[in-house]
């Protein structure tokens, strides 16, 4: 099917809904209804009373990480986050690791599964500059017309601690990068403040969106996440800041934790989640309860600092389902929410969902319900990208996507 071609989805269940007919025009839907007329050279497709999802969303993954595909990585690294730190930029720079391969062979597998929109963090510092950047970028363009790759220029080796970073990451931003990333301005910087009006002066300069890391416990990372708030406030960044992992919003009493929370949803900062099993994680219906956009990723999949993750957003629906006891039907439509509407909003990601005028990016799965695609993950029968049919059952069709 080309580009400009329609596309008609006969009986499928918009998120568990009535059945309808789907009809895509160019890259967008058309139009939902009953009995829909197929146009002349309109391809047909019959669902059979299967669910439709929009696209799946990842709101947090390092595509220029991956070890995906690759020989067995032997973990042997230390325990502390600065050991994660410092071991993987050893062993990228000796392994001459090839972030566009990469960051392709797993976008692809992403796309496989049905993920539509990404978010992705593409590490930044004085040993490689951004060479990893631009292998990122490469994946971007290749896949531009069927995924939606956001790329978030990050400092992981720190701001402060390597003189020369901030420059890299203004650069970072002048070459291309959608998103300006921060790390623990207490735990890894030393000094908030300064790492703080460092980072958003580039966002301000540049007038691009912060997603900030703050894996920071506690006290220490209330403190700063205070200081973001205020800095966001100060600049009239609503809507325009993202907390990635926020653990010290699962370790506060609960007024402190709200009245963050409150602020948080004031200014419109999303928070996300990997829901890890190891670590506090913030509290996720009291976030959405609060007014908070709780969006879910991944985080890194198949690196040197976990073996764990895989391309699948309905696997880490279900994580979060786990992660969160979230056990009702109408809980687990939370968990898909994280990887689907939230997930865009959170991102900003426009023209999303399954009504007519959005983007063509669906996900027919066999399953009765939304909780039961949740728990069951099962295969993608089919997947759409901007209208293109690109993968069955899970495979990627020959030649849908650029090499």
């Amino acid at each position: 099917m080309s580009f400009s071609d329609s596309l008609l989805l006969r009986n499928v269940r918009p998120l568990g809904a009535a059945p309808v007919d789907l009809l895509v025009t160019g890259d967008r839907i058309a139009a939902a209804g009953v009995a829909l007329p197929a146009p002349a050279g309109c391809v047909v497709e019959e669902g059979g009373g299967a669910l439709l999802l929009p696209g799946l969303v990842e709101g947090h993954t390092h595509l220029d990480k991956t070890l995906w595909g690759m020989d067995w990585y032997r973990n042997e690294v230390g325990t502390r986050l600065i050991d994660k730190i410092d071991n993987e930029r050893a062993f990228r720079e000796a392994s001459r690791h090839d972030a566009a391969a990469q960051s392709l062979a797993l976008a692809k597998d992403f796309l496989a599964l049905g993920t539509t929109r990404l978010r992705t963090h593409v590490d930044v510092d004085t040993q490689a500059g951004l060479r990893h950047l631009d292998g990122v970028m490469r994946t971007r363009s290749t896949l531009e017309d069927l995924q939606q790759i956001q790329i978030v220029a990050f400092p992981q080796s720190g701001l402060l601690r390597r003189p020369g970073t901030a420059e890299l990451l203004d650069d970072a931003m002048a070459r291309g990068a959608d998103v300006l990333g921060g790390l623990d301005p207490c735990a890894i910087d030393g000094d908030p403040v300064r790492s703080l009006d460092t980072l958003f002066g580039i966002a301000e300069r540049r007038g691009c969106p912060l997603d900030i890391h703050l894996h920071e416990p506690g006290p220490m990372g209330a403190f700063s996440l205070e200081l973001i708030l205020d800095r966001a406030a100060a600049l009239g960044m609503h809507g325009r800041v993202a907390i990635s992992h926020g653990f010290c919003l699962g370790e506060l009493p609960e007024r402190e934790r709200d009245l963050l929370l409150a602020r948080m949803a004031k200014l419109d900062v999303a928070l996300i989640t990997s829901a890890p099993p190891s670590r506090n994680v913030p509290p996720l219906l009291a976030c959405r309860q609060a007014g908070v956009t709780v969006l879910g990723g991944n985080d890194g999949i198949r690196d040197t600092w976990s073996p764990y993750g895989s391309p699948d957003m309905l696997e880490r629906a279900m994580l979060i389902g786990m992660r969160y006891n979230l056990r009702r039907d109408d809980e687990l439509d939370i968990a898909l929410d994280c990887v689907t509407h939230a997930g865009a909003r959170g991102c900003g990601f426009a023209s999303y969902g399954l009504a007519a005028g959005d983007r063509a990016d669906l996900v027919l799965v066999q399953a009765q319900t939304v909780a039961q695609a949740v728990v069951a993950r099962p295969q993608r029968r089919l997947v759409v990208a901007g209208g293109r049919i690109v993968a069955r059952d899970n495979v990627l069709l020959p030649h849908a996507v650029p090499a």
